[in-house]
């Protein structure tokens, strides 16, 4: 036991060493050391691991300080790539990242889950060779678009994944490229991703994903909080007072996503007459023009989602609330959120809540997948 802790000792020092060397946090071994708070034999000894390996590199003098000159430390333009997939039911995004989580270079494909997971898996791995470019693959990250059990790698009840259910994603490319894969759900990533580039690996926050459907995860000290059985952060189906009766994929009625997400706005819209409206997008638009209807049901559906955060944010006490998503792009519905939050919650809960769009976009869920790859990435240490 010992053993293994030492070893998940070492890991863990090493991935920290590699992500403030390619953050720029830490220049040199003696940084390093005042950063991690260790003796610079311990820094030292780790780092050469590291430049043995080929993941950092010695890039000439820095600045003294007083005694002998740092050598400046780097990571190799060639120390590999981290590769992800943002899968969602009838597209994907690939991405190649630099072992900072820069995206260097993505892709978008078409693809189709109801054809089950060996089938789609073939097309995302053909999408993997073309973007590779002849980079050696470090580690790869996986966002699914349904509830996952991280420790298998496969999703859990999903209500739009035929065939899917049970499916060892993970070890099925691990089998195929031979690196470590860490596979996670669309909101963990999201909010994964958003955070790390709004706070680091320090704070918490909460990120929403508003869209078709409604989706959200929480950060703790920069990393996921999946709960006992990975399903924190869920609030779509959270029930709303006043929704009615509307029933809900999960069997309940009256649930968050069936009054606030874009598909129950594209729904109300018709309920109206409004037969014409054929997405998110078309009630969004009409939003902006400010058309009475749509402006009224976007508002709404920000209040009923401040109504679910509320209790979240009073319960948690978070630095920030992030939305993403095509819902996010409209200022009635942030506004919307934010007067129902601040109304509701505690003033403690919120005198330096930030509530606002994320500035990570449609990449969001690649940068979380790059993370938490890196986070999980396999790196020599040294030997006993």
């Amino acid at each position: 036991m010992e053993t293994t802790n030492a070893r998940a000792t070492d890991d863990a020092l090493a991935r920290t060493i590699l992500d403030l060397v390619a953050r720029g946090s830490a220049r040199s071994r003696s940084e390093l050391a005042e950063r991690l708070g260790l003796a610079p034999s311990t820094v030292g000894l780790r780092v050469q691991t590291l430049l043995d390996a080929g993941v950092l590199e010695e890039a000439g003098d820095g600045a003294s300080r007083g005694g002998r000159r740092p050598r400046v430390l780097r990571v190799p333009i060639d120390a590999g790539v981290v590769l992800t997939v943002d899968l969602g039911g009838h597209h994907a995004l690939v991405g190649a990242h630099s072992l900072s989580g820069a995206l260097l270079r993505s892709a978008s494909l078409t693809v189709d889950l109801n054809e089950g997971p060996s089938a789609t898996l073939e097309r995302i791995s053909g999408a993997f060779d073309d973007i590779l470019g002849g980079d050696t693959i470090r580690a790869i990250g996986v966002s699914l678009p349904g509830p996952v059990d991280i420790v298998t790698g496969t999703v859990d009840q999903p209500s739009r994944m035929p065939g899917w259910p049970g499916f060892r994603v993970g070890e099925h490319l691990e089998a195929r490229y031979g690196v470590s894969v860490a596979v996670d759900n669309d909101a963990n990533l999201a909010a994964l991703g958003e955070h790390r580039a709004q706070f680091g690996d320090r704070r918490h926050s909460i990120t929403v994903k508003a869209g078709t459907a409604i989706g959200s995860g929480i950060i703790v000290d920069g990393r996921v909080h999946h709960g006992a059985t990975g399903f924190a952060g869920d609030i779509t189906h959270t029930r709303i007072d006043g929704s009615g009766d509307i029933p809900c994929s999960c069997g309940n009625t009256g649930c968050l996503e069936t009054v606030a997400s874009g598909a129950s706005l594209v729904r109300l819209m018709h309920e109206r007459g409004r037969s014409e409206v054929a997405s998110t997008m078309d009630v969004l638009a009409l939003a902006r023009d400010a058309e009475p209807e749509a402006t009224t049901l976007v508002r709404t559906a920000g209040t009923h989602l401040g109504q679910a955060l509320s209790g979240v944010v009073n319960f948690f006490n978070p630095d920030a609330v992030f939305l993403t998503g095509s819902m996010s792009a409209s200022e009635p519905f942030i506004a919307a959120v934010r007067s129902r939050v601040y109304e509701a919650c505690h003033p403690l809960a919120t005198q330096r809540l930030r509530i606002e769009a994320a500035v990570t976009g449609t990449d969001a869920i690649l940068h979380g997948a790059a993370r938490m790859a890196l986070d999980e990435l396999d790196l020599p240490v040294p030997a006993a």
